[in-house]
């Protein structure tokens, strides 16, 4: 049975790495080609859309927007591009932050719950080919251990990062107050992977979200936007 999958992601963002045989590349044209690596059966079904404007809306419009699209799928892919969200913009007028809140909600339909979602936050390439937008390798000469860049993320994506109830540390002595690094593929609910690694082996990547969905107790979880 094929999974259904959720993209959330910025539309027009043209921030990303062109791709071939495509003028004026934007995340859009990333959801489309990860249709082409996914499983024949597996099913995407897209977030925001060109133009669309959440400024007017109401909670209770957003919820019943979002619950059709998100209700039936189990797993939630956020593409994390260089310009995702827009700073001069509130995060609760921008799509992202509530098609990810949604995603960590229990919904209700016709006496029939189904639980949050599992998430990957899917690192898209900036337009020169680097993930140093968000993704620093190496930054401990000693561990080699990898720095996340949160401050690029909406709030309820950083919010469930790094967010496991009892972290499991490295032993490196060499981060200072920071503490050791968090080790392992499970420090996040919301699992940050690279585009590219992601594609190489999509099925693994996937398998890894919905391990730590089915340990989500491990997790404090904020869904606020």
């Amino acid at each position: 049975m094929g999974r259904k999958i959720f993209i959330s992601y910025k539309y027009g963002d043209s921030s990303v790495k062109p791709l071939p045989n495509i003028n004026d590349t934007r995340a859009r044209h990333y959801v489309d080609l990860l249709q082409e690596y996914l499983d024949a059966e597996d099913h995407i079904n897209k977030g925001e859309e060109d133009g669309q404007d959440l400024s007017g809306f109401k909670d209770e419009t957003i919820e019943s927007n979002l619950r059709d699209k998100i209700y039936d799928s189990s797993i939630t892919i956020v593409l994390v591009s260089k310009n995702m969200k827009n700073s001069f913009e509130s995060e609760d007028n921008q799509w992202i932050p509530w098609e990810v809140s949604y995603s960590l909600r229990e919904k209700t339909r016709d006496g029939r719950t189904s639980k949050p979602n599992a998430l990957l936050a899917v690192v898209v390439p900036d337009e020169n080919g680097s993930y140093e937008h968000f993704i620093l390798e190496n930054t401990c000469p000693v561990c080699n251990s990898r720095t996340l860049l949160n401050n690029i993320l909406f709030g309820v994506i950083g919010n469930n990062m790094f967010n496991r109830k009892e972290p499991k540390k490295g032993n490196c002595n060499n981060h200072g107050l920071s503490g050791a690094p968090h080790i392992g593929d499970d420090h996040s609910y919301i699992y940050p992977v690279k585009w590219d690694d992601f594609i190489s082996d999509i099925n693994n990547h996937l398998d890894v979200a919905v391990r730590i969905n089915e340990n989500i107790n491990d997790y404090n979880i904020n869904k606020q936007v």
